[in-house]
């Protein structure tokens, strides 16, 4: 994978663009702020009629137009609205004012990489997609660092896609971090597969376990809670500093052993072969049609299975915790980084 820096990339090129960002929410706000900062000063926000998230825009005195008004304006379209949208504002507002020469940006690849949107062949088609949330984006970017970026080219109708790329990502203050250049392709498949079978889904789905299995065995809801959910962020801040060998030197030996023994009897040969099917799911496209029909439906299975974890006895007793004790959200030292 080619990685970039900020030596790479002319942050002029962006700069030099009027640039219109569909969306502003925390990542369209981050991109939005970063922008402006990085010089960048023909910047407006695209937002639907009626849309409450203008009043922020008019605190940060951020210029918005409609959808369509933003697309036949701008030179650089950057359209960050939720997935499930994009196909019809795409179709309603952007296609019909989209003209030859112009960039179309995405942060993430799934409405362009299975065909639900299929943009004009004499455009730009690029994809921009900092490795984190919005707010994380600005205040790193704040503190003079970066958020790392992937860039990819779907469409490169002008011969200039990927140093826009990378002026945009620039831009944003990944330069400081790494630009790695990717594929629309890959991006979307490994950020859906690694959401569900990790991140969203496995790690959730095994902290939820562990504390059933703990309360279900008589143990008290707040030790459960805080062996099962609490230190989850202490075992992930280790390994997000040092990688997974780091976190291993830092904890105890006995922690560390009991995860060799243990682990294997959790993540077995099945569990590796439904990982692949997901993955494979992914692949075929299965689940961004289910996920499509269901937001065609109204999203009913979606919004009750979010009721239902809401009130799963561990939201209860983390929310009663975190009230009592401020300092769970702290953290505390509970490893020995001088044991060697």
């Amino acid at each position: 994978m080619k990685i970039y820096d900020e030596d790479d990339a002319n942050i002029r090129l962006v700069a030099g663009k009027k640039v219109a960002v569909i969306g502003y929410g925390s990542q369209g706000r981050g991109h939005v702020l970063n922008l402006r900062d990085s010089g960048v000063q023909d910047l407006i926000v695209a937002l639907k009629e009626g849309s409450v998230t203008a009043k922020k825009c008019a605190a940060d005195d951020i210029e918005v137009r409609s959808v369509a008004e933003a697309t036949a304006w701008a030179d650089f379209i950057v359209v960050l609205a939720p997935d499930e949208v994009q196909k019809d504002i795409y179709k309603d507002h952007i296609e019909p004012y989209l003209s030859a020469g112009k960039t179309l940006a995405f942060a993430h690849g799934l409405t362009v990489h299975f065909g639900l949107i299929e943009p004009r062949d004499d455009v730009d088609v690029v994809l921009i997609a900092p490795k984190g949330p919005g707010h994380q984006l600005r205040a790193l970017y704040e503190a003079g660092k970066g958020l790392p970026s992937l860039i990819a080219v779907h469409q490169n109708a002008t011969g200039k896609a990927t140093d826009l790329a990378l002026s945009y990502a620039a831009a944003l203050g990944s330069g400081r971090a790494g630009i790695m250049e990717t594929t629309f392709r890959e991006e979307c498949e490994t950020d859906l597969f690694g959401e569900q079978a990790v991140l969203c889904g496995g790690v959730v789905d095994l902290i939820r376990a562990g504390f059933e299995t703990l309360t279900e065995a008589g143990y008290a809801k707040e030790m459960a809670y805080i062996e099962t959910l609490h230190e989850v962020k202490l075992i992930v801040d280790l390994i997000y500093e040092g990688g997974i060998s780091n976190m291993n030197y830092s904890i105890s030996n006995t922690a560390e052993y009991g995860g060799y023994k243990t682990g294997p009897r959790l993540v077995t040969d099945e569990t590796r072969a439904e990982m692949k099917r997901v993955l494979k799911d992914v692949q075929e496209g299965k689940f961004v049609r289910d996920w499509m029909l269901e937001c065609q439906a109204g999203q009913p299975n979606f919004h009750a299975k979010r009721q239902i974890d809401a009130e799963h006895p561990i939201e209860e007793v983390g929310k009663r915790l975190r009230e009592r004790m401020p300092m769970l959200i702290q953290g505390k030292k509970l490893v020995d980084r001088e044991r060697h």
